[in-house]
């Protein structure tokens, strides 16, 4: 197909509005797009780059004749109206948890695994947005000198938890400055029984605690590393902190291959010719990446990479990348744009 028919569920929040302009950005070959939402946001238009579009209420019949529907409303409504939309003829791709670990359901960050777009069923996962980033730049140096741990702490932006979470980090900053009460509603997780501030803190929780002690967010990035790489076999573990940031995830990535007598230089080289990275890496001029400059930026950044002075074949490296655009957004586009390149051949 030359030109296709695009659906957004959940246009009106921060993701579904990004993709809405990594579209247009990226001149994505969509012959209509529309946008779709809750029914108290029907009616609404968004204007980008001095386009207007209206958003309708999301309803079953919104599917018909659509090619590509990207979802970004919630795991609830993705599974209220994701299958309805196969059953009309789109292919859904999902930014939400609903269907990542589902066997049949390809998990896809495309310079990963581009290829199992080929085993799709109607509906293809965008991962987990510390996922992302982190295997994109762990692809080239697993693809050279093959991967058997990681270990992750990640340092994750409040716009991670929504439009909300950005508005009370405003509130708290604010309220610390006026030596006020500081008000804490949404922290760690809005299904939890206490709040902090996030505010000059740092909070070790994202999602509720598994049996395990790990979050669900840790789990999350685990297991859909595990699934993006194929390998089961793999030692992955994290711990996921929520810091007062506004875009923009940093991880520090601990990780050890399989081929001896690899060096840092060796490392880097694979990165700085890998596509969708940017390399910061020079300790000497205090060069790499910070969140507060990857907001708005595709790429992937990577820099601080060092040798573990303990263990030969083990490396440290530091990754940023803004959480709603490669994290979300972008590598959602990324898939529809390896889908029709796959369909053409």
């Amino acid at each position: 197909m030359s030109t296709v028919n695009v659906a957004i569920v959940g246009a009106t929040g921060a993701v579904g509005t990004k993709i809405l302009e990594k579209l247009l950005e990226r001149n994505f070959p969509s012959s209509s797009i529309k946008l779709l939402a809750s029914k108290r946001s029907a009616g609404n238009v968004i204007e980008v780059d001095g386009k207007q579009f209206a958003v309708e209420e999301t309803v079953p019949e919104s599917f018909d004749d659509v090619d590509i529907a990207f979802f970004s409303a919630g795991g609830a409504i993705s599974k209220m109206f994701a299958e309805e939309a196969v059953k009309r003829g789109a292919v859904v791709i999902d930014n939400t948890s609903a269907f990542r670990m589902t066997e049949t359901i390809p998990l896809v960050v495309p310079e990963v695994n581009a290829d199992v777009l080929q085993e799709h069923n109607g509906i293809i996962a965008n991962p987990n947005c510390s996922t992302i980033q982190m295997v994109t730049a762990l692809e080239p140096i697993r693809e050279k000198f093959g991967l058997n741990r990681i270990i992750v702490s990640t340092y994750q932006a409040v716009s991670g938890a929504g439009a909300e979470a950005i508005d009370e980090l405003e509130i708290q900053s604010n309220q610390f400055n006026n030596r006020q009460e500081i008000d804490a509603k949404l922290l760690p997780t809005g299904a939890g029984e206490k709040f902090y501030p996030i505010s000059f803190n740092a909070i070790p929780q994202i999602d509720a605690f598994d049996s395990s002690g790990y979050t669900f967010e840790e789990l999350k990035m685990i297991n859909e590393t595990k699934k993006i790489f194929n390998m089961n076999e793999l030692h992955v573990s994290a711990t996921c902190v929520r810091i007062p940031v506004v875009s923009g995830h940093s991880e520090s990535v601990y990780f050890e291959v399989d081929k001896e007598g690899v060096s840092v230089d060796d490392i880097r080289s694979e990165l700085v010719n890998a596509p969708g990275i940017v390399v910061q890496d020079d300790a000497k001029t205090q060069h790499y990446p910070m969140p507060l400059f990857s907001e708005g930026k595709d790429d992937v950044f990577v820099g601080r990479l060092r040798k573990d002075p303990d263990h030969p074949a083990g490396f440290h490296m530091w990754v940023v990348t803004d959480n709603l655009i490669k994290g979300a957004a972008l590598n959602s586009v990324q898939i529809a744009e390896s889908l029709l390149a796959t369909e053409k051949k």
